[in-house]
């Protein structure tokens, strides 16, 4: 496994974390417990979650990712083995309709991600997205309705830094970070952070993938230039990059076969730009899984690359992505295909 060193947490964490989201809609608690057992072996001590999990969102369901989470760190009693990320997520069947990113919405939200993890604290308590309308969840632009919306009815940034420094001192999380969130907002919560002597975000959540790198426009250079690691999401677009469904195939038990809500990597210029990539891996002779992993993993403004699987074979192919190194002949033929289908799942 290879690490990279969060300096704010003075903590190694894998480049490889271990994503969650499955756990309680396709996964069992004996198998989530199994992949937690499987990737801690692998050397993977990163692990995600979020208090809206399992996905897709379900109210009967929601809080199960944490809680498989929380039955392991207290069967194995490993949990100082693990740098854990969570996150409070503004969604209406949540906490009776807390959606706010103020001090008391957020201290509600951590006791009950604390409870359902069976821990004392979080590591990294991430904001799974703004409260405000922007571009994100596969929108490509900034719309008039976006920005005719008054920050004024928002909670202000400032409010929202200071209720998570406030929990940074009272141990129950250690730091924070931003998840699905844009350029500006980025920059807002560092100024505000800056101005106000207070602790920043150290990390952003954002999609990341062959198929969506947006993040390289803009958030790339902020995340180098002021130290905020990218935690790069569906790196595979929902298995897409994994071939499984070229050609029309639909897997049974695979997650676009089960949920057709989902067709942000499903478009046409997408399935096209897949199968480009497809014949680049098939010519190298690499599974075209981890070559679309060990991409993500050699982009220097990656921290850690958040992997899921359903099965433990998949976690074990997704895992020894980081053994792969891709030659300038395939990272050029990836290049060629990227002019060509420029970000085609936003």
């Amino acid at each position: 496994m290879q690490y990279q060193m969060l300096p704010q947490l003075n903590e190694k964490v894998s480049k490889i974390c271990l994503g969650t989201m499955t756990w309680g809609q396709q996964n069992t608690e004996i198998q989530a417990h199994e992949q937690m057992d499987m990737a801690l072996s692998e050397g993977v001590n990163f692990w995600d979650t979020a208090e809206m999990y399992p996905s897709p969102p379900d109210k009967d369901k929601q809080g199960d990712t944490e809680r498989f989470m929380g039955t392991w760190f207290n069967q194995t009693k490993q949990r100082d083995k693990v740098i854990l990320a969570s996150k409070i997520s503004p969604m209406d069947f949540l906490r009776d309709g807390q959606t706010r990113f103020n001090a008391e919405h957020i201290s509600s939200a951590i006791d009950g991600n604390l409870q359902r993890l069976q821990t004392d604290y979080i590591d990294i308590y991430q904001l799974h997205w703004p409260e405000r309308q922007a571009n994100f969840f596969s929108q490509r632009g900034y719309t008039e309705e976006m920005a005719s919306q008054p920050l004024d009815d928002l909670t202000p940034f400032l409010e929202t830094i200071q209720a998570l420094n406030d929990e940074i001192k009272k141990g129950r999380i250690r730091a924070y970070g931003l998840s699905n969130d844009t350029a500006w907002g980025l920059m807002r919560y560092l100024w505000e952070a800056d101005k106000n002597g207070l602790i920043a975000p150290i990390t952003v959540q954002n999609p990341y993938s062959l198929l969506n790198r947006l993040y390289e426009v803009a958030m790339a250079e902020i995340t180098h230039r002021e130290n905020v690691g990218l935690l790069a999401y569906s790196p595979l677009g929902f298995g897409v990059l994994s071939g499984k469904y070229l050609d029309g195939k639909r897997p049974a038990g695979a997650r676009l076969t089960m949920y057709d809500r989902f067709a942000r990597y499903t478009n046409e210029e997408a399935l096209s730009a897949t199968a480009q990539y497809a014949k680049i891996a098939a010519d190298a002779d690499l599974d075209m899984a981890q070559m679309a992993l060990a991409f993500v993993n050699s982009r220097s403004f990656v921290t850690s690359n958040i992997i899921g699987a359903t099965t433990i074979e998949q976690l074990k192919s997704n895992i020894d992505s980081i053994h792969l190194t891709l030659s300038s002949e395939i990272l050029e033929a990836i290049e060629a295909v990227h002019t060509q289908h420029p970000n085609p799942s936003p």
